[in-house]
């Protein structure tokens, strides 16, 4: 299930941030979600045609 997206211009942008996620703690990942999916809907149907 995909909860939480982003896009990036540039590869470098999007790897960062990736960094970034993976060092922080559950607890963050999941405020991070609520902010921009409190209900944690599946949002793959967004953009699986990208």
């Amino acid at each position: 299930m995909l909860v939480y997206f982003r896009g990036f211009d540039r590869i470098e942008e999007a790897r960062t941030e990736e960094k970034r996620l993976k060092g922080g703690s559950r607890k963050q990942k999941e405020k991070l979600i609520e902010e921009v999916n409190r209900e944690w809907v599946d949002l793959w149907e967004q953009i699986k045609d990208w």
